[in-house]
């Protein structure tokens, strides 16, 4: 099984305090052998012929969704922001699928208009009957479903109504989520799309239960149950016959165990058994986003104050426009030092760290909010112009990151697996600030 590396910290320390020094903090750096090794695990736990998509809302950064392209994974976006990003990372339309909960005309059209060019998306996923029905008056509009005008296929997301092993705000399976359709709900949005028979074809189930999911049952759970509505739905359409189950596989932090992509796919052969072969999906897909990018990213950062104020604690250049995750639904990030009182930190520091060694110091942000708070973490003496890393911060950080405070956007550095550093995304200008 080829999963990722638990920690690269100890081999890339001193590149990480290369590229700050090189680059100005703070910035973000993506190990990009991390991201190989994720996606072999993820290709060796769903391979072919898995259809695997990457979630760009994860990490949107142009030469990020790039590399992991490059992997052979296809583009899972939510809007034409990041349609656009996957087409400029070499991502081709029947590579790319659409999905998100907030589709307007201009997402609905501009999947009409690029099926009608003959650059059809590989499917859009719909999310009610009132976005069917939109979507298929736009697609009838075009022509589509003519004899010049394939038509325009179509996955609809069911709530699975399962209660997932992770944080409220990110359990999107659970019944009260404003995500997906009930099972009634879905069977009448087939026949608001046509039944197959005009300008889509709906071709499956999409589901997805959440986001850092820490045990399997609820996934277990949502996949058994698109089986059957699938299964149901296929009797009286041949076309429907895709499932895509989404991702939510958790990237924990180092030490803490949790279920890998492996884990999850174990369940699928029983599942898959109980369904009368006739009624069985054709086609299966799953698109991670977290996953393949969370463990690969370091915000790296300078310290700006020392202080003591009830213990230890520090206020670094990186705060919630950098990474929001803490800020935002108490997501923990740990936080490395790279550098104290002016000198690298050797790998016996850093080992001792990791075993829980050295005294508590507070970590804050340099936003002008008490909630910009990193929290508290094992360091060794820290003062101005010293470096910290904060881990597993390549996914929902450059993607959720602001301008609050009148802040530049941090450049992106990719670390290539020869150590060469190449800049991604160059930091943002003040000029280009509201």
């Amino acid at each position: 099984m080829n999963l990722p590396d638990p920690d690269r910290l100890p081999e890339i320390a001193d590149d990480l305090a290369g590229a700050a020094r090189r680059y100005g903090t703070p910035l973000y750096v993506t190990d990009v052998s991390s991201i190989a090794s994720a996606a072999g695990a993820l290709r060796d736990a769903f391979p072919d012929p898995w259809i695997r998509s990457y979630s760009l809302k994860a990490n949107d950064v142009p030469a990020v969704v790039e590399r992991v392209g490059r992997l052979g994974l296809g583009a899972n976006v939510v809007s034409r922001g990041e349609w656009s990003v996957a087409r400029r990372a070499g991502i081709p339309n029947e590579r790319t699928t659409l999905e998100g909960i907030g589709k307007g005309d201009g997402e609905l059209l501009a999947a009409v208009e690029a099926a009608a060019a003959g650059r059809p998306l590989r499917w859009v996923a719909l999310e009610s009957g009132d976005e069917t029905a939109r979507l298929r008056e736009l697609a009838e509009r075009a022509g589509l479903g003519r004899s010049s005008h394939p038509a325009l296929d179509v996955l609809l997301r069911l709530n699975p109504e399962v209660v997932p092993e992770t944080h409220a705000g990110l359990a999107v399976g659970a019944a009260a989520s404003k995500f997906g359709m009930t099972d009634t709900e879905l069977g009448a949005a087939v026949e608001s799309a046509g039944g197959g028979h005009g300008a889509l074809r709906p071709r499956g189930v999409h589901l997805h239960v959440g986001s850092q999911l820490g045990a399997v049952d609820a996934w277990r759970d949502a996949v058994r149950r698109g089986l059957a509505l699938l299964a149901l739905l296929r009797g009286s359409l041949a076309s429907f016959d895709t499932l895509d189950v989404g991702g939510g596989f958790p990237v924990a932090p180092i030490g803490t165990p949790s279920p890998t992509p492996e884990r999850f796919a174990r369940e699928l052969p029983d599942l898959i058994a109980a369904v009368p072969p006739a009624r069985r999906p054709a086609r299966l897909a799953v698109e991670p986003g977290r996953f393949l990018v969370a463990r690969s990213g370091w915000l790296v950062a300078s310290v700006l104050h020392a202080r003591e104020r009830d213990g230890r604690l520090v206020v670094i250049d990186a705060g919630m426009t950098e990474l929001i995750r803490p800020a935002l639904y108490g997501a923990r990030h740990d936080v490395v030092a790279l550098t104290s009182l002016g000198r690298p930190v050797v790998h016996e520091t850093l080992a001792r760290s990791r075993a829980g060694e050295g005294d508590p110091v507070r970590v804050e942000g340099p936003i002008c909010e008490s909630t910009d708070h990193l929290g508290s973490h094992r360091l060794p003496p820290l003062r101005r112009g010293d470096l910290v890393a904060i881990r597993d911060a390549g996914a929902y950080a450059a993607s959720l990151g602001s301008r609050y405070n009148g802040r530049p956007r941090p450049p992106q550095v990719l670390l290539e697996p020869d150590g060469r550093l190449v800049l991604g995304r160059r930091r943002g200008s003040l000029e280009a600030l509201p």
